[in-house]
C-alpha cells in the first residue's frame, strides 16, 4: 500500500516541505495531496486527512502520522536501510539535536521572513532579535559541517533529515538576501541545487493561489 503525503500550499507551507524532502531525496514513494491554505474549507478539508487540522499528515494504511518531525522518525523507523538520519552516533545525537531546535526556535526569523517559494529575492531589513537566529544558525550549521560534514555539501555530509529540517530556512535567507557567510551561502546553494528541493520549487511556482500575508 502506498503512502500519501497530505500537504499545503507549496509556496508557503515549510512545514510540509520537510518530509516531501526526505521522501523525495531518499526515493521513498508517495501520492501528494495538495490543500490550499487560507480557504473558507481548509480546516474542514485538512481534518479528513489530519487530527491536528494541520499540514502535512502522513497516511501510511490506517495510520495517521502528523507534524513534520513525527513524519521524518516514522520514515526513519518504517525504512531503516536508509541514511535518514546520519549513521554515526554523535552525528546522529547532534542532528536530532539541531532538528528540534529549528522545529521549535527561531521565531523571530520564521515571523520577520515569511516563507515565499515564489518571492522575488529582494533584501528585507531584519529585527535585531532576527539577526540573533541568523547568528544562532551559522552557528549551528558551521559546528555540524566542522565536525561532521567531511563527506558531503551538507550538515553531516550527505544530506539527512536536519538538513531536510532547515530547508525553509534555506528558502527565507535566500529571496530575502539575508547577508550571511561564504560558507553557509554554499550550503545554502547545495541544498537549493537538489532535485528534491528543485521539484517543490517547480510545485510551488506552478500554483495560481495568493495569500497576501505571505506576499507582502
Amino acid at each position: 500500500m502506498s503512502l500519501t503525503l497530505v500537504l499545503a500550499n507549496k509556496a508557503y507551507s515549510s512545514w510540509s516541505l520537510r518530509p516531501f524532502m526526505v521522501m523525495r531525496h531518499f526515493a521513498i514513494p508517495f501520492d501528494e495531496v495538495v490543500i490550499p491554505l487560507a480557504q473558507e474549507t481548509t480546516r474542514e478539508d485538512i481534518l479528513k486527512y489530519s487530527p491536528s487540522a494541520r499540514c502535512p499528515a502522513l497516511i501510511d494504511g490506517d495510520l495517521v502520522v502528523w507534524d513534520s518531525l513525527a513524519i521524518i522518525e516514522y520514515l526513519a523507523e518504517k525504512y531503516p536501510d536508509l541514511a535518514i538520519w546520519p549513521r554515526p552516533r554523535a552525528a546522529r545525537a547532534v542532528a536530532r539535536s539541531i532538528a528540534a531546535e529549528m522545529h521549535s526556535g527561531f521565531q523571530a526569523l520564521r515571523g520577520h521572513l515569511p516563507m515565499n517559494m515564489r518571492r522575488a529575492v529582494e533584501r528585507r531589513e531584519l529585527t535585531p532579535d532576527a539577526v540573533a537566529d541568523v547568528q544562532r544558525l551559522e552557528t549551528a550549521w558551521a559546528d555540524a559541517r566542522d565536525r561532521f560534514g567531511a563527506g558531503g555539501d551538507f550538515l553531516f555530509g550527505g544530506f539527512s533529515a536536519a538538513d531536510a529540517m532547515f530547508a525553509p530556512v534555506v528558502n527565507r535567507l535566500h529571496v530575502y538576501d539575508v547577508p550571511v557567510s561564504a560558507a553557509a551561502r554554499a550550503y545554502m546553494d547545495a541544498m537549493m541545487a537538489l532535485p528534491a528541493y528543485r521539484d517543490w520549487q517547480r510545485g510551488a511556482e506552478a500554483e495560481t493561489l495568493r495569500i497576501a500575508k505571505y506576499e507582502v
